[in-house]
């Protein structure tokens, strides 16, 4: 994408002049940038935001704090939550179910009304703001739910039912926010931010995003009940809901005035500088990966979706290719109908990611339930003032100290990567991270005991590390192997493809993992009559993962 003012404007020569024409002077085996005036050759590059500052992209990466800050206390208690208002167990998991299907069927319809929101706070912003608002109310409903329901309705079976409704409505409505977030957010940076400060801020997200969750599992692992605060609110989910609102207001403000965003005119165009009359210069290409694009019959100013192939698509394609048109909009069914033509090597990297996630999730999402009944051998269906109901809920705080744990390996082993790829590559990391989780949580499983499932739950942070980060580099990888062929067909003719696609079917594979989850681990509970199947089953599908790895998984240099 390049930016031209009206004064460089004139100076274009007209179609199918030669481009030397620009510079006037030049002996013809010199260089394009040589051979251009600097105005001149602002024709042929890229025009970039202004730097930021630390402070800026500081204040910007908060609210990555903060949402995993909320994530991690869903992950630590909404297991238990459901379980002690009465949710059945073989239903529990179904709550997971709502909320990715909704992120199939909405996604692209959100990032394309952010694409041409005309609000004079920018586009992102408004989405981020209503979206935080929405992870706020489902935040409130999710630990409030029985509380204020137990308040207002006295009969026993009515106070039951309507507290599920309640809690499972701020579950999926947290989920829902919370997840779509992250495509604004990043959006966001990458609109206002040079190529150089779009790293360091994604930097600061990773750095913050470890944070939030480390003190989010710690913030569940306290017993507030019993402090002077939990008296005081009520009870310890009050306490946690009291701290995690407080994280969730103050970081999610400083994230909206941390940068300002050029807000987008009526007609479509972002609003152009005082100093400058900006226009889009632009080429067409197409092929697998890319959407075709409609000529328009005058340049235009196209905008950055950010649903997860259109904030993908813009990231890969106008970064890499700045001199490139910005990618067209894309439908839940055009995006199908890309991944259906992936190459090969392509669709067994998400089938791995698949299963990868799918091992992760089934361990996750119920390891203090885990905690509770198995390790402690507790009772979420006991009275609460039971000595069954506290041994449940002090194994799942200790589950939370595991948690944490997790976070903290998950950082940790982010840099031992660094020392173990030059010896091993990115497949035997990606062997190894899924190998080391399902040897781990098969042990867990097996042997049951405090001090042991402490120990491994390091080996969840080394699987969070990998899925985290492998397989996008392989997806890089493959890339810059086929860039050089590329190249090769277009000095031929040829065309090159994005690599939106990719990076958005990975992002799928989490959906669908959760989908997998959601559907099938609450009913296998109900079967075997046991929890320990959930860590057996995520032990099960690592390893699967590993086989599938060493078999399909294309070795890179």
């Amino acid at each position: 994408m390049t930016l031209l003012t009206e004064e460089e404007l004139s100076r274009i020569p007209a179609a199918g002049a030669d481009v030397r024409a620009l510079g006037g002077s030049c002996s013809g085996d010199c260089g394009p940038k040589e051979c251009l005036s600097s105005a001149e050759w602002a024709v042929f590059g890229a025009v970039e935001p202004a730097r930021r500052s630390r402070r800026q992209l500081v204040m910007h990466s908060t609210v990555m704090f903060g949402r995993e800050f909320c994530y991690a206390v869903e992950a630590a208690f909404v297991t238990p939550v459901l379980l002690s208002v009465g949710l059945p167990r073989s239903l529990y998991s179904l709550v997971w179910l709502i909320s990715p299907v909704l992120g199939f069927v909405l996604q692209p319809v959100i990032g394309s009304t952010s694409d041409h929101c005309a609000s004079p706070w920018g586009r992102r912003r408004p989405y981020i703001l209503a979206l935080g608002v929405l992870m706020l109310a489902g935040l409130t409903l999710f630990l409030n739910g029985d509380a204020v329901v137990s308040a207002i309705v006295t009969e026993r079976n009515l106070k039951r039912t309507w507290a599920i409704v309640v809690v499972m409505c701020g579950v999926v409505l947290f989920d829902f926010a919370a997840d779509f977030i992250d495509g604004p957010v990043k959006a966001y940076l990458f609109d206002v931010c040079s190529h150089q400060d779009k790293e360091r801020g994604l930097h600061y997200h990773a750095l913050l995003t470890g944070l939030g969750g480390a003190c989010g599992y710690l913030v569940g692992a306290m017993d507030w009940g019993h402090s002077a605060l939990g008296v005081l609110l009520g009870s310890e989910y009050q306490v946690i809901f009291f701290f995690s609102a407080l994280t969730w207001g103050c970081f999610l403000c400083l994230h909206l005035f941390s940068i300002p965003e050029t807000p987008l005119e009526k007609g479509g165009a972002l609003e152009p500088r005082p100093s400058d009359t900006v226009l889009l210069l632009g080429n067409q290409s197409s092929g697998y990966g890319t959407v075709p694009k409609e000529p328009a019959p005058e340049p235009e100013f196209r905008t950055r979706s950010f649903s997860a192939l259109g904030e993908a698509n813009s990231v890969t394609s106008s970064a890499k290719q700045p001199n490139k048109e910005v990618q067209k909009r894309m439908t839940l069914k055009s995006l199908l109908l890309a991944m259906i033509s992936m190459p090969s090597h392509y669709r067994c990297l998400c089938v791995c990611h698949l299963l990868g996630w799918t091992a992760f999730l089934c361990n996750m999402l119920f390891f203090t339930d885990f905690m509770g009944q198995i390790v402690y051998k507790g009772n979420p269906y006991a009275d609460h003032n039971s000595t069954a109901y506290s041994t449940y809920e002090r194994g799942v705080e200790v589950g939370c100290w595991g948690l944490c744990i997790n976070a903290v390996s998950s950082a940790l082993y982010s840099y031992v990567q660094r020392l173990l790829l030059p010896y091993i590559g990115l497949k035997g990391l990606y062997f190894v991270g899924y190998f080391v989780f399902g040897l781990g949580t098969s042990l867990i499983g097996l042997f049951p005991n405090i001090i042991a499932t402490l120990t491994l739950c390091s080996v969840f942070g080394v699987m969070s590390s990998t899925l985290y980060t492998i397989p996008f580099n392989l997806i890089s990888e493959y890339h810059k192997e086929e860039e050089a062929l590329r190249k090769m067909r277009e000095e031929e003719g040829g065309s090159g493809r994005g690599t939106g696609v990719d990076c958005a079917a990975l992002t799928c594979m989490v959906q669908l993992a959760q989908i997998i989850v959601g559907a099938g681990l609450g009913a296998l509970v109900n079967m075997v009559g046991s929890v320990i199947v959930v860590v057996l089953s995520a032990s099960t599908v690592a390893l699967m993962g590993c086989l599938f790895i060493a078999l399909f998984i294309r070795h890179v240099e």
